[in-house]
């Protein structure tokens, strides 16, 4: 496609993100829940940042369209849970649950590591194999095919599974441990994967058969493979940051873009669901990353109740291939800058009580800054290069809450006055989708002003 319509594109994208905002974001993750999952291995096509879609293998739900990345499954702790696959794909799939407890696998046919739903020429749906575990214990984990993962997982054949701890129901605010220094007020997913096109259209382009389809897919080399498209929840930036379940989006579901409050603290669940590592990196202060693989960074992991003593803050954390991690960004409150974020007293007149800590208890906000002006002189409207991403999310003013003067081709974006960070992969390659820029492995997180719903 012409990298002029392109990016054509991508700023009516931003446009339209930046109106919709407060309809865009989840602040507790999409996924469906239960004990009893049924999921259908399908192929479909999926659309790309550069304009263009991709073929691609995933996981549906029951029988419908299929979808990028796989249904997040969402469990409590303890749960007997059953997975039951069926398959539309010319080759044998299978399941792998890493981190659980495997009480049996039935039906299908014995493959390399598990037991495999057998191929199928795309009318007749094979299987069924029926995998059961205990959801032994809460956290962040990923499931993904074990037959030929080097080409499957690829085609994406992978999704995350969310064991909550016991008693999350009654729990406020919830924890993502059952512990209260793993409490959160927002949790985002961060399923971060690449592809390489090339092996996506040798995969579309085989034919025949049955046999034959199968003859041509044994020949693919993975060993060349070669990303170009980074997503993260099966998206590209700038459509991370779209709606959920959008019409023009049908197999990815998923977006991302998390809104918080100062005060609040966001849980991360990263997924490092391809082959490549993915060095992700959080605007605005660093993220405390307190679990990975489901198991809590502690000192004492034994105990009934163990606390992540050992959690490690960081700007950046980079995941391995198959490697979750649960990372706490926040409380964000905006402290210690030497100004006032809600704006001097001839701008936004305000009041603020000092509470435990020094801040305010209603606002969040740190009351050593209150009426303290920005230290520098800002420059006047005309003269700013606000830029593709800062126009979609700069509301004019720098201070939270409000709206200021934009130019004349833009209005009504950032409706809440919030301030946004870019959340991106630290690999600068990974900002392209396809070699265009922007795109990729990125999203923005806003915070907006306590008081303000987050949907």
């Amino acid at each position: 496609m012409n990298k002029t319509v392109t990016i054509i594109r991508c700023l009516a994208i931003l446009f339209m993100i930046a109106i919709m905002l407060p309809g865009v974001s989840h602040a507790t993750i999409m996924g469906v829940t239960g004990t009893t999952f049924v999921l259908t291995a399908k192929a479909d096509t999926i659309s790309t940042g550069d304009g263009d879609s991709m073929w691609m293998w995933g996981y549906a739900l029951n029988d419908s369209r299929m979808q990028y990345p796989g249904p997040t499954l969402i469990v409590n702790q303890g749960d007997t849970v059953e997975v039951r696959l069926w398959n539309r794909l010319p080759m044998p799939v299978s399941l792998v649950f890493p981190g659980q407890t495997l009480i049996s696998v039935t039906g299908g046919t014995q493959g390399l590591i598990t037991r495999e739903a057998p191929a199928s020429d795309g009318v007749t749906r094979t299987g069924l194999v029926r995998y059961t575990f205990i959801a032994s214990k809460p956290g962040t984990y990923t499931y993904y095919s074990g037959t030929r993962p080097d080409l499957q997982v690829d085609m994406g054949l992978a999704g995350t599974l969310i064991v909550r701890p016991t008693g999350f129901a009654g729990m406020n605010p919830k924890q993502a441990y059952g512990h209260p220094s793993t409490a959160y007020d927002q949790e985002y997913l961060f399923f971060l994967t690449e592809a390489d096109p090339a092996i996506h259209q040798q995969v579309a382009f085989a034919t025949g058969t049955l046999a034959q389809i199968q003859a041509q897919l044994a020949l693919i080399d993975t060993t060349k493979r070669r990303a170009v498209d980074w997503f993260i929840n099966g998206r590209n930036f700038p459509d991370t940051m779209g709606d959920a379940g959008v019409g023009y989006l049908p197999t990815q579901p998923y977006n991302c873009m998390p809104v918080t409050h100062p005060g609040d603290r966001v849980l991360m669940r990263i997924v490092g669901a391809g082959r490549d590592f993915h060095p992700y990196h959080t605007h605005g202060q660093n993220h405390l990353v307190i679990a990975r693989d489901g198991r809590l960074l502690s000192s004492n992991p034994t105990v009934a109740s163990p606390v992540p003593d050992l959690a490690v803050s960081d700007f950046t954390t980079t995941t391995v291939p198959g490697e979750t991690v649960d990372a706490i960004w926040g409380p964000w409150t905006g402290a210690q800058l030497g100004w006032d974020i809600y704006g001097t007293a001839d701008i936004n007149p305000h009041t603020c009580t000092p509470g435990p800590g020094g801040f305010d208890p209603a606002t969040r906000e740190f009351c050593a800054d209150h009426y303290q002006p920005i230290p520098v002189e800002l420059p006047p409207q005309p003269v700013l290069d606000i830029g593709v991403v800062g126009a979609a999310m700069w509301s004019g003013s720098p201070y939270l809450g409000m709206m200021g003067e934009l130019p004349p081709a833009i209005t009504g974006q950032n409706p809440m006055g919030g301030y946004s960070y870019m959340w991106h992969s630290h690999s600068e390659r990974e900002l392209t989708t396809n070699n265009i820029f922007p795109g990729g492995m990125a999203t923005m997180a806003l915070v907006v002003p306590v008081g303000t719903p987050i949907p």
